[in-house]
């Protein structure tokens, strides 16, 4: 019995077309594969034609009163969007491949000939849409028997597959992450066979692919499986390089590669926040270059957080991932990420909020938010007592917002205001001023408001020997 979805509109259309124009079609890839595992309600949809699939397409757009069809020659397919649908037809198709390049050499061929060339057998299914095989589903790898069993399986010889096109081995980690499914163990070996070919895939192509797999319900599963299949080292061997426990003297510190996993998952938990969740990943990379270990106290990491927001930069760079202020939350997020348990502590001071407040502004509560899930601790008493001190913060956070507005704050006078009052140019005594202002603020010693601000100013003129042009 095929699925209730393919008695749409759309697919009798496309199957009516296609019978009068005497050509086997088939729907075929994820939209099959989600149908068999009752995952989501997708409406884009890839038909493959054997025969004209471009004149297809414009016949089916023409009888569904589609908008305009895009065809692209070179690649044989042709699109339409009909209401919220994206609907796409290709022929039929067999593909071959040179060892410097992804873009195959394409020939027609057989249905069984387009379902072996793709790349898992969960994605090589198809269901007919003719009469009278309408809704037969032709699987000829045995997908649907892996989506049972929850495996990634490649139709051909896993080598084959990823040396011809090794994006597919940043697919299979993906679906892998996606779908919680276990890869295969051919599957896994043929992409440790093959790791090297990732030098000729993009850094887009290569971001496109991670960036799916932090947007997965589980991300750990993902990175677990590039671990395992050599190509964390490759793409983002800072992250590769937290792998690994040392010991001195007795002294252990802790696997950071697994503990930014659990991380990351603690994260996904609750936040859908791409960038949110970058920062999770990349939180503790500058560790392994600022370990020390100091006899008598044991290992240090001083400075990682601003090390790592340096080396956040370079990865975006790298990975041509955006370098504007997405990159800078990551690495605001990442140079903070020690700062709220520096102040959680049993007596939370209002001033060392103060200044985590000023200094976060509207990051804060993405920032309390990854350093809750940095708490992997199996301790329970431990873990307990960290998430108490961090409700302490959070709690002293809202009251001294509430009283004293620090949020993405301003100073309540500004040196055009000071610069007017003292005759003085711009320079250090504006300087000086404006950073003892801020410092009072933030340590409580006056409230932020103008009047409060503006008479501190004329007092530290008076000890600068500096006096105003107007009076109070």
């Amino acid at each position: 019995m095929y699925p209730k979805e393919l008695d749409h509109l759309v697919f009798q259309t496309i199957g009516a077309t296609a019978d009068d124009a005497g050509v086997p079609c088939y729907v075929v890839g994820g939209w099959v594969r989600d149908r068999l595992l009752k995952r989501g309600n997708s409406k884009d949809v890839d038909f493959v034609v054997v025969g004209d699939a471009l004149a297809l397409a414009q016949e089916a757009a023409h009888r569904l009163k589609a908008g305009k069809v895009t065809v692209f020659k070179n690649f044989g397919t042709a699109q339409f969007r009909w209401k919220d649908w994206d609907i796409e037809f290709v022929g039929a198709r067999s593909e071959s491949y040179s060892p410097n390049s992804r873009n195959p050499q394409v020939a027609a061929g057989t249905l069984e000939e387009d379902q072996l060339r793709r790349d898992f057998t969960i994605n090589a299914m198809a269901y007919c849409v003719n009469r009278p095989d309408f809704g037969t589903l032709l699987d000829p790898f045995g997908g649907r028997k892996d989506l049972e069993l929850g495996i990634l399986r490649t139709p051909v010889d896993p080598r084959k597959t990823f040396e011809d096109d090794p994006l597919r081995m940043l697919r299979a980690v993906r679906f892998a992450s996606q779908l919680s499914f276990a890869m295969d163990p051919d599957t896994l070996e043929g992409i440790r066979a093959c790791a090297h070919r990732l030098t000729i895939l993009s850094p887009e192509r290569i971001s496109n692919e991670l960036n799916k797999i932090l947007e997965s319900p589980k991300p750990s599963i993902g990175f677990s499986w590039m671990h395992q299949g050599g190509l964390l080292s490759q793409i983002l061997p800072e992250v590769a390089d937290l792998l690994g426990v040392d010991e001195v003297e007795g002294h252990l510190h802790k696997d950071n590669f697994w503990h930014t996993l659990e991380v990351v998952d603690n994260l996904a938990e609750v936040s859908d926040n791409l960038w949110h969740r970058w920062a999770a990943l990349l939180h503790d990379i500058g560790k392994p270059p600022t370990k020390r270990f100091v006899p008598g106290t044991g290992w240090t990491f001083h400075g990682h957080e601003f090390l790592g927001g340096k080396m956040a930069k370079k990865i975006f760079k790298r990975l041509s991932l955006p370098l504007d202020d997405r990159l800078a939350y990551v690495v605001k997020l990442i140079q903070m990420s020690s700062r709220p348990i520096a102040v959680s502590s049993d007596m939370v001071t209002d001033s060392a909020v103060r200044r985590l407040l000023f200094d976060a502004g509207d990051r804060i509560d993405d920032l309390m938010q990854l350093c809750e899930a940095d708490i992997t601790t199996k301790n329970p008493k431990k873990k307990k007592k960290y998430l108490t001190n961090f409700q302490k913060v959070r709690e002293k956070l809202v009251e001294v917002e509430a009283r004293d507005h620090l949020r993405n704050w301003q100073p309540p006078v500004d040196g055009n205001q000071l610069m007017e009052w003292f005759g003085l140019p711009p320079g250090k005594e504006i300087g000086q001023i404006k950073m003892a202002i801020r410092e009072a603020v933030l340590d409580g010693q006056i409230p932020n408001t103008f009047d409060d601000a503006r008479k501190l100013a004329y007092d530290i003129a008076a000890s600068l020997g500096i006096e105003p042009k107007f009076d109070l």
